[in-house]
């Protein structure tokens, strides 16, 4: 058999459907089906830091080494590039298509494409590790830079077709439950207050136990969100399995796509997953990332509601606006 058409039967597979939680039919699509369209060169870099940490050690291994070494890897076979990571062709082509690749010859292309990026003088990234003894200067800067790579990042992976699927059914849902802890949850309160402001009914509970008691009420029509970094926060989890069970729309914002909450979500909307440091916690990336995924679903929103959400904005402006002015007590 020739490397083609190893690498040919290796990007073929077939469809099935699996029954979820419930008794919902979750259908579980082809590699072919899976992304919409292949991740253009330049978000590729982004869709391995968000999605490595998830990877198995030797899909992490697969996903550095184009990550790196794009021009090096764009030129090796499949055979080859398990080789050059010690893993097996399977392993490298299941990495590809979790990249959002249907197989890996588009990952080579799209490798191939980075390189030339890369070739044409793309300014050296900075380091963005915050020492204790940084003038206040460099601190600034380094994070300035760290929010705007997360912000790129979680842009770059962001699945549209998902979004809009959301943006969808929170336009025309009878009421929304949003679900957050820590910093998560000061996520939640933000797209609550939104959401209130265009005259829709939503409620964030900051309490555990209060919000699996509010889960309970909702149904088919109701719209739960769980926003959770790691996306195994229980506290998060279980109201949504609760309201996922109780037939509403369910809706995970995590940086780990394959993570115990996506498992009751009808939509996942991916954030970035930026690296750690001892100085910038996860809690601060990640609420970055979560923040952007809240202002366009807000946006969406408004803009299918349009003639009911520009007559509630107004009519919130107006209400508030003597408490902005000068002198006003």
């Amino acid at each position: 058999m020739t490397q083609d058409v190893k690498e040919i039967f290796a990007d073929r597979r077939g469809t099935g459907t699996s029954r979820g939680v419930s008794g919902r039919s979750v259908a579980v699509p082809s590699a072919q089906a899976a992304a919409p369209a292949p991740p253009a060169p330049a978000a590729l870099a982004a869709k391995v830091r968000t999605l490595a940490p998830s990877m198995t050690r030797s899909m992490q291994r697969v996903a550095e080494a184009v990550a790196g070494d794009p021009a090096g890897c764009a030129a090796l076979t499949v055979t080859g590039l398990a080789g050059l990571t010690g893993t097996s062709e399977a392993t490298v082509v299941r990495t590809a298509r979790l990249l959002g690749y249907p197989g890996y010859r588009d990952l080579r292309l799209a490798l191939a494409g980075l390189a030339a990026q890369q070739e044409s003088g793309r300014a050296p990234a900075i380091t963005t590790d915050i020492a204790v003894d940084d003038p206040i200067a460099d601190v600034v800067a380094k994070l300035a830079y760290d929010e705007q790579q997360t912000l790129a990042d979680t842009a770059a992976g962001l699945d549209t077709v998902q979004l809009g699927a959301a943006v969808a059914a929170l336009a025309g849902a009878r009421r929304t439950d949003v679900y957050g802890i820590g910093a998560s949850g000061l996520v939640a309160q933000d797209l609550t207050q939104k959401l209130l402001r265009i005259g829709l009914i939503a409620h964030a509970p900051s309490d555990p136990h209060l919000a699996v008691t509010n889960a309970v009420q909702l149904r088919a029509g109701d719209v739960a969100i769980a926003i959770t970094h790691s996306g195994s926060t229980g506290d998060v989890i279980e109201p949504l399995r609760v309201a996922f069970e109780r037939g509403a729309t369910t809706i995970a914002v995590t940086g780990r796509p394959d993570g115990p909450v996506t498992q009751y979500a009808d939509h996942v909307l991916t954030t970035s997953t930026a690296r750690e440091s001892e100085l910038r916690p996860a809690a601060m990336s990640s609420r970055t990332s979560q923040l952007l995924v809240v202002d366009c679903l807000f946006v969406g929103i408004a803009q299918r509601t349009y003639e009911s959400a520009a007559p509630a904005l107004s009519a919130s402006y107006e209400a508030l606006a003597h408490r902005h002015r000068s002198g006003s007590r």
